[in-house]
């Protein structure tokens, strides 16, 4: 299995090159939704990997992945301008997944 990367910016496809991962740069919601369809014909795709920006041009996919229950499992990662996303992210989203408040 592989991981192929969705990414809005050129730096994060650098970095993750350097780890053996490919990826493409895209730009836009048609743009990221045609490279997420491609990656997903990859037969041995284990994990795909999306920008922040990236998977949030195209939220109902990622939804739609991750509840699917099925490979790929779908990461999303910040770029080198860190995280957008709220300090209690993950506790939020423990609680939301499993409806135990945690800490």
């Amino acid at each position: 299995m592989r991981a192929f990367l969705v990414s809005d910016n050129h730096d994060s496809i650098v970095g993750m090159r350097i780890a053996g991962i490919t990826g493409v740069l895209v730009h836009g919601k048609d743009d990221t939704l045609k490279a997420v369809r491609e990656a997903l014909e990859q037969d041995d795709l284990g994990i795909l990997v999306l920008t922040e920006k990236a998977a949030a041009e195209v939220p109902e996919v990622v939804r739609e992945l991750r509840q699917s229950g099925e490979l790929p499992i779908v990461v999303e990662i910040p770029d080198r301008h860190g995280t957008k996303r709220n300090p209690d992210f993950l506790t939020r989203y423990l609680q939301e997944a499993i409806g135990v408040k945690v800490g």
